[in-house]
Order: structure tokens, then sequence, then C-alpha cells
């Protein structure tokens, strides 16, 4: 199998759209979750080799997981999922250790290479 990826997004249409994109291209989801705290959890048992991260959820927002996965393992590779109109959000996960940042709505060909990006 490929490299094994944690797909963070409250709504399971997106988790199941990335999920697609991804393991018609070789990668493995090993898990997924719709929270932040569960994302933090998941990261910490499943240690993926990469997780992709929406920005606006309930109990734990992506950018609070996204420190909180980095404080664990700074060399943690996490891709940002925002819809339009996040950008300020988007300057802070980049400042906070994301690797890069995708837009909703998914283009495939943008999914891969944000993740490409991110792994190499």
């Amino acid at each position: 199998m490929g490299q094994k990826i944690l797909i963070v997004d409250d709504a399971a249409f997106m988790r199941m759209m990335i999920k697609d994109i991804l393991e018609k291209n070789g990668y493995e989801v090993v898990g997924e979750a719709e929270n932040g705290q569960e994302a933090v959890e998941q990261y910490n048992e499943l240690k993926p080799d990469l997780v992709t991260l929406d920005i606006t959820m309930p109990e734990k927002d992506g950018i609070e997981a996204l420190k909180e996965i980095i404080s664990h393992n700074g060399e943690a590779k996490v891709v940002m999922c925002s819809a339009m109109g996040q950008q300020a959000m988007v300057i802070d996960a980049i400042q906070a250790g994301a690797k890069d940042f995708i837009v909703k709505p998914f283009q495939a060909d943008r999914v891969l290479e944000a993740i490409g990006k991110a792994l190499s």
C-alpha cells in the first residue's frame, strides 16, 4: 500500500471525496476524524504519514488541532482544507506548521499536488 493518510473534516461527504481521490491514486486512508479532538487522538494512535485537516470544525478547530499535532511531532505533515475566503486562517495555519492547503470544492489534481509536495 501507499503512504498512510488521516482525513479530518466535519462533513462526511468531504471526507468521502478526499478518500476517493487518494485511494484511486495509491494512498492508504488509515483513519477519518470529524473534529479536531478526534484528529489529535487518531494522529497519535495511527501515526499517519500525512493529515488533511479542515479548518472550520466543532469542538476543536483545525488550527488548534494543527498546533497540537505539531507540538507532539515537529515533523508532522499536514495539509489544511479550507473554503474560499479563509485566507487569514490559511496564513495562520502555514505559520503554525502546515505544509500546504487545498480549497473546497476539491479538484483532484490540486489535492494530489498538495499531498505529493507535502510528502516529498
